[in-house]
C-alpha cells in the first residue's frame, strides 16, 4: 500500500497566525531595500546604515528570552496581540526619525514586535498541524514573502513618484492592526496556548506540542538541533545581507537608478515566494533536510548570476534564482529544528530567534562595512561562503535526524515532523 501523507488544514487559526508572517514579510521586504535610501536621507555611511541590522538583532535577542516566558505567563494569544501593538509603536518611531539614534531605536522596537509575533506563531502552527508542520511553516513564510513581494515594488513606486520610501514601509502598521483583529477572534486553548497558571488552575497541563512518545533518553532527540541552528543562522544571514545590500550592488554594477535598483529586490522575494508554495507540499514527500541542502546550492547559482550581472535585467534574474534557494532555507530549517526538539517547541524557537538575531546583527553590518572598504561587488563574495556552511550543516543535521529515527526516537524522517 502507498503510505498516506499528512495534509495541511487551512482553518481560521492557521489564517490568523499567517497574518504574523504577512506583517513581518512586508516590513522586511519594504524596509531592507530602503536602507541605502535611508542612508542617503540621514547622510550615513554603509556601516552606519548596517547598524539597523544590529538594532534588529538586539531586538531579536531580547525577544528570544521574552517569548517563551510570555507564552507561559500570559498565553499565546496575549503574546501575539502584544506583538502587533509593539510593531505599530516601532513603525511610528522609525518613520518619524530624523537622526540615526532615533532610527535605530525604532528598528529595535520593531524587531521586538516582529520577532515576538513570529516566535509565537511558528510553534503554534507546528503544534496545531503536527506531522504537517513543515508544510504549514513553509507556507506561512510563503504567504509572508508573497505579500512582501509588493514591498520593494511599492518602495520603487513611491521613490519614483517623489514620496520617498516611508509611505511604503508605513503599510506595516495597518497590516499589524488587521492581524491583531484576526488573532483576537481565536479562542484560547489547544495550540492557542493558555497562560500556564490558568491551565494549572483547573489541573490541566499545557503541552508545548502535540503529545508524542519520547524514548528513555530524551536528550538524544536534541542532538541535531545545533546543526539546524547553524543552518538557520546561515539562512538568515544570507537573506538579510542580500536584501539590505543588493540595491547597492545593482546600482554599482549596472548603473541603475535608486528606484529601479530597489525594485529589483522584488525578484528575490518573488523567487522566495514561489518556491515556498512548491516546497510546502513537497516537504511532506521528500526529506526536508535533503531539500534544504539543495536550497543552499541553488542560492549559490543565483549569487553567481547576480554577481556577474552588468545590466538590471540579468541582476533581476539572479535575484529570482537566489530567491528560489533562500525561500526554502529558513522555513525548512526551523521546521527541522522543531522536529528535532519534541516537547520543547517554544524553547527551540527561542534558541532559533537568538541565533537568528546574532546573524541579523552581524551579516548586514559586516557586509556594509566591507563594502565601504572594497565595494559592494567584492564584499558579496561572502554570500557563497555562508551558503556552503549552511549546506554542510543541513546535510550533517539531516543525517543525525535520520539516526535518531532509526534509533527509536519517533521523528518522521520523511516529513521532518514528530509522529
Amino acid at each position: 500500500m502507498t503510505p498516506s501523507h499528512p495534509r495541511l488544514r487551512r482553518d481560521r487559526f492557521t489564517v490568523a497566525l499567517y497574518g504574523c508572517f504577512v506583517v513581518w514579510g512586508w516590513l522586511l521586504y519594504s524596509f531592507n531595500p530602503s536602507v541605502p535610501l535611508l542612508a542617503d536621507d540621514l547622510d550615513l555611511t554603509g556601516a552606519q546604515a548596517g547598524l539597523h541590522g544590529t538594532a534588529m538583532a538586539a531586538g531579536a535577542i531580547l525577544t528570544a528570552f521574552l517569548t517563551p516566558r510570555s507564552v507561559r505567563a500570559r498565553g499565546r494569544r496575549w503574546t501575539l496581540l502584544a506583538s502587533c501593538a509593539v510593531v505599530v509603536v516601532g513603525i511610528t518611531v522609525l518613520l518619524t526619525a530624523g537622526t540615526l539614534a532615533v532610527s535605530l531605536l525604532g528598528m529595535f522596537v520593531l524587531a521586538i514586535g516582529g520577532n515576538l509575533a513570529i516566535s509565537s506563531a511558528q510553534p503554534g502552527l507546528a503544534q496545531h498541524h503536527g506531522p504537517a508542520a513543515s508544510a504549514a511553516v513553509t507556507e506561512a513564510n510563503g504567504v509572508g514573502s508573497g505579500v512582501g513581494l509588493v514591498g520593494p515594488l511599492a518602495v520603487g513606486a513611491c521613490v519614483a513618484a517623489g514620496f520617498g520610501w516611508r509611505p511604503a514601509v508605513a503599510v506595516t502598521a495597518a497590516l499589524a492592526v488587521v492581524t491583531a483583529v484576526l488573532v483576537s477572534r481565536e479562542p484560547v486553548g489547544g495550540a492557542m496556548t493558555p497562560a500556564e497558571r490558568a491551565a494549572l488552575a483547573d489541573g490541566t497541563p499545557v503541552p508545548d506540542v502535540p503529545t508524542v512518545d519520547v524514548p528513555a533518553h530524551p536528550r538524544r532527540a536534541g542532538a541535531p538541533t545545533w546543526w539546524f541552528l547553524a543552518a538557520i543562522v546561515a539562512a538568515i544571514a544570507l537573506e538579510n545581507a542580500t536584501t539590505y545590500w543588493a540595491t547597492d550592488l545593482v546600482r554599482e554594477q549596472t548603473g541603475a537608478g535608486a528606484g529601479i535598483a530597489a525594485a529589483t529586490t522584488a525578484g528575490l522575494v518573488a523567487g522566495m515566494t514561489a518556491v515556498r508554495f512548491v516546497v510546502a507540499p513537497l516537504s511532506l514527500r521528500v526529506r526536508p533536510a535533503l531539500l534544504l541542502v539543495v536550497a543552499f546550492g541553488v542560492a549559490i547559482v543565483g549569487w553567481a548570476i547576480l554577481w556577474t550581472a552588468t545590466v538590471p535585467g540579468v541582476a533581476l534574474a539572479g535575484l529570482v534564482v537566489a530567491g528560489f534557494g533562500y525561500g526554502a532555507q529558513y522555513p525548512l530549517s526551523i521546521s527541522l529544528l522543531l522536529a528535532a526538539a519534541p516537547g520543547q517547541g517554544d524553547r527551540a524557537q527561542a534558541r532559533a530567534t537568538l541565533a537568528g538575531g546574532i546573524a541579523i546583527g552581524v551579516a548586514p553590518f559586516a557586509l556594509g562595512a566591507l563594502a565601504d572598504v572594497v565595494g559592494a561587488h567584492t564584499a558579496f563574495v561572502v554570500v557563497p561562503v555562508i551558503a556552503v556552511v549552511g549546506a554542510v550543516a543541513s546535510w550533517v543535521g539531516g543525517a543525525a535526524l535520520q539516526r535518531e529515527a532509526s534509533g527509536g526516537v519517533l521523528v518522521d524522517a520523511t516529513t521532518g515532523g514528530v509522529r
